[in-house]
């Protein structure tokens, strides 16, 4: 059986923590290697992954790579407007070819019908790299860091400050996994699905929905943010305006823990979600987040292979 990555629950909690735990030691025993030399192991010598790119990608794009190089394996990026996907040619059609060339399909889309369309007729893993609605191996990496820095995944405090958007998604999905509680702070009619607000909270998370950005962060573990203004979205200034009481300062950081941490994908827009003093300060982590996709990733590409 073809194993998915789509969305975290189709791999579920205990293999969620399996994946850290192997990345935790892969990150480990490469310490001062070159980024290039592969692993000891080389689990993946011979392995090919596609990855199909319908959105721009810094992080998805390098992560994905160097995890396949670490892991002894290689990669090709395959652009949609210069394949025959940006023409006319079905998501169907292109999932099978591809699954008679390589040995795993990475897409990074604006739509996650499409994600489920190509593992549909796959015949090789998919990963999600990025969908409308979720960003799974984002929040792989994530939880990874807040591990690193010695805090427990179950009754985690986690707030969300902004959009609710695919990210908040994948977090929410991740609570209902691993226990965690998440405080969200957005604006009227910028709130997440309802579908993932409910399965954290079926999954006895505690999850607060507040129009209060302070409410949400005091007494915060982890405060977490990303753009407001998604990739091939215009700037709007309604929507800049709405967001405005949800820009993560130094005050608000002061409302949660003192050892609270500061989380954001990346690309950040200093001055919008969040202001220069927190996202360059002590408790910013996120270039050691950007770091841990490469780690993540490969965990990833292991259990869809069925190595973790």
């Amino acid at each position: 059986m073809v194993r998915h990555f789509t969305d975290l629950s189709d791999a579920g909690g205990d293999v969620i923590a399996a994946m850290i735990n192997d990345a935790q030691d892969r990150k480990a025993a490469r310490a001062e290697w070159p980024r290039g030399r592969p692993d000891e192991d080389q689990p993946l010598q011979g392995r090919v992954l596609a990855m199909i790119f319908e959105k721009s990608s810094t992080r998805t794009r390098a992560s994905f790579d160097m995890a396949m190089r670490q892991l002894g394996g290689s990669a090709m990026v395959m652009e949609s407007g210069t394949m025959q996907l940006g023409r006319g040619e079905t998501i169907a059609d292109t999932a099978r070819v591809l699954s008679r060339m390589v040995d795993a399909i990475m897409i990074r889309t604006d739509d996650h019908a499409k994600i489920e369309e190509m593992a549909r007729h796959a015949t090789v893993p998919v990963i999600n790299g990025l969908s409308d609605r979720s960003h799974p191996c984002q929040i792989v990496a994530d939880l990874l860091t807040v591990i690193e820095r010695g805090k427990a995944l179950p009754g985690l405090e986690v707030a969300w400050l902004g959009d609710g958007n695919n990210v908040l998604h994948s977090f929410l999905e991740a609570a209902a996994l691993m226990k965690f509680n998440v405080r969200i702070g957005t604006p009227a009619g910028y709130e997440p699905e309802t579908e993932f607000v409910d399965m954290a909270r079926a999954a006895g998370c505690v999850v607060t929905q507040t129009r209060d950005a302070a409410e949400a962060a005091t007494g915060a573990d982890v405060v977490v943010t990303d753009t407001w203004i998604s990739m091939g979205q215009d700037h709007a200034e309604e929507k800049l305006a709405a967001m405005a009481p949800y820009r993560v300062t130094s005050e608000l950081m002061a409302k949660a823990r003192g050892d609270a941490l500061f989380l954001h994908c990346l690309p950040a827009h200093i001055g919008e979600e969040v202001t220069a003093e927190v996202f360059e300060g002590p408790q910013s982590v996120v270039f050691d987040e950007a770091e841990n996709r490469i780690h993540a990733q490969k965990s990833v590409l292991l259990w869809c292979f069925g190595l973790v």
